[in-house]
Formats: C-alpha cells, sequence, structure tokens
C-alpha cells in the first residue's frame, strides 16, 4: 500500500476540462457553468421528513464538476455557486440567500467546496479514469459534504447527535451510493470518448 507521501508526490494529469483548448476563456467558462449545473441539479429534490434537509441533486454535480474541472476550478466553481445563491434562487428548491447558509442545509453546501476540491485532487491523480476508483472518489467527496452538512445541522437546529446523523446522514447513504455509481459510469466512459476523439 502506498504511504501518504508517495500518494501526495504522484503527478497531475489532465482532467476532462484539459482537454479543450484556450485555457482562460474554457477555465471562466466551465467554472461558470458548474456553478449553473449545480444550481440546476439543486432544483431536483425530494423530501424526507422528518429530515429539514431534502435529497437533492447537488451532491452528483458536486463529483462531476470536481472531477472534470479539476481541484482548484472545482473548488472555484461551487463556491461561486455557493455566493450566487446569496442572491439568486439557486439553492434548493429555487431558495436564495444568508438563511440558507445559516440554516439547516448550510454546512452541506459549505462542504460542496471542499468536496470539489478533494474530488478533483483525486481526478488529476487518474481516479476519474477507472470505474472503482472513481466510485470511490464520490463517496469520499460525499463524506466531506456530510461531515461539514452534520456540524452545520446541529448548530442550525440544536437536536441531538443521533437525530442529526439519522435525519442529516442515515437516510441518505442509498442516495449517494446511487449518485457515485452514477459517477463511476459516467466519467470513464466520458474518458473513452475523449481518447477516441483524439485518435482520429
Amino acid at each position: 500500500m502506498p504511504s501518504l507521501t508517495s500518494a501526495t508526490a504522484l503527478p497531475r494529469r489532465p482532467v476532462l476540462a484539459d482537454a479543450l483548448p484556450q485555457a482562460r476563456v474554457r477555465d471562466a467558462t466551465l467554472v461558470l457553468a458548474g456553478a449553473l449545473l449545480t444550481a440546476l441539479l439543486a432544483q431536483v429534490e425530494v423530501h424526507v421528513p422528518p429530515s429539514p434537509v431534502p435529497v437533492t441533486g447537488q451532491t452528483l454535480a458536486v463529483g462531476l464538476v470536481g472531477a472534470t474541472l479539476g481541484a482548484r476550478r472545482g473548488a472555484a466553481s461551487l463556491a461561486l455557486y455557493a455566493l450566487l445563491g446569496l442572491f439568486l434562487p439557486f439553492y434548493a428548491g429555487g431558495e436564495s440567500g444568508w438563511h440558507v447558509i445559516s440554516g439547516a442545509s448550510g454546512g452541506y453546501i459549505v462542504g460542496f467546496v471542499f468536496a470539489a476540491a478533494a474530488v478533483g485532487w483525486l481526478a488529476e491523480r487518474g481516479a476519474d479514469r477507472r470505474a472503482l476508483a472513481a466510485f470511490a472518489a464520490f463517496v469520499v467527496g460525499q463524506l466531506i459534504v456530510f461531515a461539514f452538512g452534520l456540524a452545520g445541522l446541529k448548530l442550525a437546529v440544536g437536536e441531538s447527535w443521533g437525530w442529526t446523523i439519522h435525519n442529516g446522514f442515515s437516510i441518505f447513504i442509498v442516495g449517494g451510493l446511487i449518485k457515485a455509481l452514477v459517477g463511476a459510469l459516467v466519467l470513464p466512459s466520458a474518458w473513452t470518448l475523449v481518447r477516441r476523439f483524439e485518435g482520429r
């Protein structure tokens, strides 16, 4: 098993975004596109009472954006999403404003930035090119989201840790695994298409 030192010494590999030309315009466009994708998938929501946090497509977007754009651009994209949501109806259910960040869902939104960075870092080391590694990267990203989300939920609602973990994590496990599976299927397939296109 490789040590932490050897793992961090792995060279950065191109992510899907690097296959596009004109770096500056490309990066700005893709960072904005990632924020808009997250806002779009945030509107796919299912409420699971009594949890105040809905199941949404946001964490799928976080994984896809992080893996596709890489650590730096992925984190910037989700930070832009969080910022735009303060003024525009970008959060789940078309909500906006500081009250969302300070409420039950706020910790999850903050966690999106760090999760995208982590998934992007793993993708830069080739995790998005193999199904099992992509699945693991998505799981890591979602665990980061939940770590921030649970802390924010606990502060917002003041319930016990047992209630918080059940209503902020346990009921979302199956959905999270399905999203990780989607990522494991989509990302290696996208690389296959890129290689075929470049081989023409």
